[in-house]
This record gives structure tokens, C-alpha cells and sequence, in this order.
């Protein structure tokens, strides 16, 4: 079923309409702060949906890039789900292995879903700001210094298709309520943002590197 307003519960948003949300995503601070890599990749997945969201067939290559790696990190995670139960086990089996294509996936997963969450953050930081600002803003300092030439254009190309901000949240709402979309999405994106930051710190240590 496609992502629109139709789709949605009555008087619910597109939050609820996520197989997963990144509240839902356990955190094992036991563990050091361990992350069980199914509930991650199915938030992950449900995530893209707000793409479709945006309107524009611009933002194909962005949707497709990050289910792109949701696929190489599940692949593994299939095949061997013991040794890869959350993401901090999955990088050091993987590498044991001589391997990093999942490790990588995760790797541009993580920065993307950094863009994400540094987008929404500055447009619920920035009222009067339009998402064509706050996605540019997030893709200069996320996902740009890591792109091609290539791919530069195809993303910035994306970040310029963005609707105004008040059509974006009426989709986000079966009741075009601002407010409680608003709402929702500020512990959402506190979510991501919570968990991002730790997959970013782990992505950075000795250990994750190939």
C-alpha cells in the first residue's frame, strides 16, 4: 500500500504506520549499549518510507541507496544470525571473516540515516525554514564530504525537490494536525539521533575498521 494520508489509522500520522519506529529499538546498556541488528534494520526499512513522502521522483536514488545497504547487512545477518544478533557483533564477525560488505553497508546506513536525522532536527529547530534549507544544510554535513563528483549531483538535485514545509507535514497527517506531527516527530528523531550517535561512536573505533 502506498504511503499517503489515505493509508493512515483515523487521526494518526505516518509514524504510525512504521513496522518499526527507532523508539521501538532496544538499547542494551548492559552490553555496551548493544543494539539488536533486526529491530535497527526494520526501523531502517521503515524510515524510507518518508521519502515517498517528499513527492519527488528525485529522491529515488536516496530511498534505493539506503535499502541497498539495509539488504547487504541483512544478508549476513540471515546467514549467520548468532554471530550477528546485534550490530556490534556483526562488524568484528564480519571482518574476522575478511570480509566488509556489510560492515560497509552499515557504514553508509549510519550516514544516512545521520542526514535524516540532522534534516528533520533543523527543521523542527528552524520553524520558519523550509525543508529545501534543512535538507541541503544536513546533506553538506552528513552525507557530501563522503560522495563522488558523481553522485554529489544526483543528491543535491533531491535536496532541491523537497514540498514546502507546511504541504510535507499536511501528508504526514491524516488531519493535517501539525501539532501532533510535530510532536511525534521530535521523539522520533530524538530516537535516531540517540541511536545514530552510538553506531557512529562504534563505527569509529579500531575495531570496526577494514
Amino acid at each position: 500500500m502506498a504511503t499517503t494520508p489515505a493509508s493512515f489509522p483515523s487521526g494518526g500520522t505516518w509514524f504510525d504506520t512504521l513496522k518499526k519506529s527507532f523508539v521501538d529499538v532496544p538499547i542494551d546498556a548492559s552490553n555496551s549499549n548493544a543494539i539488536p541488528t533486526s529491530d535497527f534494520l526494520d526501523a531502517a526499512e521503515s524510515l524510507t518510507t518518508l521519502f515517498d513522502l517528499l513527492g519527488s521522483i528525485a529522491f529515488t536514488p536516496v530511498k534505493n541507496d539506503m535499502l541497498g545497504n539495509i539488504t547487504k547487512i541483512r544478508t549476513l545477518h540471515l546467514s549467520s544470525p548468532a554471530q550477528t544478533s546485534t550490530l556490534q557483533s556483526l562488524v568484528p564477525y564480519e571482518l574476522s571473516t575478511k570480509k566488509h560488505t556489510a560492515s560497509e553497508g552499515l557504514l553508509w546506513l549510519v550516514r544516512g540515516l545521520d542526514f535524516t536525522a540532522t534534516a528533520l532536527r533543523h527543521t523542527l529547530s528552524n520553524p520558519t525554514s523550509e525543508l529545501s534549507n534543512s535538507f541541503r544544510t544536513a546533506y553538506t554535513t552528513t552525507l557530501k564530504p563522503h560522495h563522488s563528483f558523481l553522485v554529489k549531483p544526483v543528491f543535491s538535485a533531491a535536496m532541491s525537490a523537497t514540498p514546502y514545509k507546511r504541504d510535507f507535514y499536511a501528508k504526514m497527517s491524516r488531519s493535517e494536525d501539525e501539532g501532533k506531527v510535530r510532536e511525534e516527530m521530535e521523539k522520533w528523531v530524538g530516537a535516531l539521533e540517540e541511536r545514530v550517535g552510538l553506531m557512529r561512536e562504534f563505527m569509529g573505533r579500531k575495531e570496526a575498521k577494514w
